[in-house]
This record gives C-alpha cells, sequence and structure tokens, in this order.
C-alpha cells in the first residue's frame, strides 16, 4: 500500500484532488436523515476513514455525531481542520492507517463508520486489515456505510462488488442494503464546472450499508 500512499501525498501536494468536493451519498444521508417511514439512526460516535478533506466529517458533526476522522495524507487533514473551523462544528482528525486503527491510538468503539473511497483502492492483504481494524474499532450493532467503485472501471485498482464485500465481511457482519449511486460534485466544489465534472458526474459507485451482527 506505501506507493499508493505515496500517489495520494503527491495528488494533494500538486492540488489534483477530483474525488475531493462530492456530494453526500444518498445512502448516509438517508441512514443519518431517515428516509420515509424510516427513523434516522440516534446520532453516537461516528469514524470517516480516509476521510480526505472532511466532507463527511463535517455533515456528520452538523448532524450531532461525535465524529474522528482518519486519513494518513497530512495536507488533506489541514484542509479538513481548515474546512471545520470554517463550518464551526467540532471534528477530531487523526494521521493515521486505517488498516493500523489500533496502533494510532483509536481504541474507542463507533456506532457509525463511513468509508468514501477508501477500501476499493486497497491491495488484497491491506483489505483483511481494514476488515480486521473496522470490526474491532466497531460498537456492538454499529453501521458501516462503503462508497465503492465498482471493478473494471477507467482507474485499474479501484474497484469493489457485493460478492467481495459479502465474503470479506460476513458473518461478522450483515449486509443491508446495496445500491448503485451518481456521484456528482456539491454545488461548492471547485470542479463542479470543470472537465472532470463530466466525468465525474456520470460516475456510478455502489452504496453498501452493513451492520455488525456477530
Amino acid at each position: 500500500m506505501a506507493s499508493r500512499n505515496t500517489l495520494f501525498r503527491v495528488f494533494y501536494r500538486i492540488g489534483f484532488t477530483p474525488w475531493d468536493g462530492h456530494a453526500i451519498a444518498q445512502s448516509l444521508r438517508d441512514l443519518v436523515e431517515g428516509s420515509g417511514d424510516i427513523s434516522a439512526l440516534a446520532a453516537g460516535k461516528a469514524l470517516d476513514v480516509g476521510c480526505g478533506t472532511g466532507d463527511s466529517s463535517i455533515y456528520l458533526a452538523q448532524h450531532g455525531w461525535k465524529v474522528t476522522g482518519v486519513d494518513f495524507v497530512a495536507k488533506a487533514l489541514d484542509k479538513a481542520r481548515a474546512k471545520t473551523r470554517a463550518a464551526a462544528v467540532p471534528v477530531k482528525f487523526v494521521q493515521a492507517d486505517v488498516t493500523h486503527l489500533s496502533q494510532a491510538g483509536i481504541d474507542e468503539k463507533f456506532e457509525l463508520m463511513v468509508d468514501n473511497g477508501c477500501l476499493h483502492g486497497m491491495s488484497d492483504d491491506d483489505r483483511d486489515l481494514y476488515v480486521k481494524e473496522i470490526t474491532a474499532a466497531a460498537a456492538p450493532g454499529a453501521r458501516l456505510v462503503i462508497v465503492a467503485a465498482p471493478p473494471g472501471g477507467p482507474v485499474r485498482f479501484l474497484g469493489l462488488d457485493e460478492a467481495e464485500v459479502q465474503r470479506r465481511f460476513t458473518p461478522t457482519w450483515t449486509l443491508l442494503s446495496s445500491a448503485g449511486e451518481k456521484m456528482a460534485f456539491a454545488n461548492n466544489s471547485g470542479y463542479r464546472h470543470t472537465p472532470i465534472a463530466l466525468i465525474r458526474n456520470r460516475f456510478a459507485v455502489r452504496c453498501y450499508l452493513l451492520q455488525l451482527t456477530g
């Protein structure tokens, strides 16, 4: 995973971060705010893994969650802290690798865990470590939201499908839902009116909602 970590650090250094500024996934909104006859999940502690510049962390904090955001890129966390100050919400940001959360001193148990494009870019071995660390950090009955690109897309090392989710997480976790979404940029994103948006706005992802049941 070291080479991919270096790649993302370079992207942040040169300011090329087309994954930044995305709209919050509808699956996460439905869980946090409620949808139809389904009540919102009661706010508690949330862990945002691969949090980047903090969009999801800020969203969760605005809805009453006590949020810890984790990313291995220091520059991303610097931007996240600045955005958090501007939004006037409290979020704890930690520079750490999600495959070594326990070594980073993250010893709380979280009722909600959010992954916007983290797991789908990992190597096979790191995916095993990810599941181990996420499970160890989960409170009883915790929910996990994973937003991931399907395999076979333009970026070769990205990809996660439902069969792999089931294989890696069951029986400790139960897959509650799997839904396709378009990941458009948010209205305030700097990429919204660029050529990158023409591709990103048609980029399909899947959102997996799991619950710790084992």
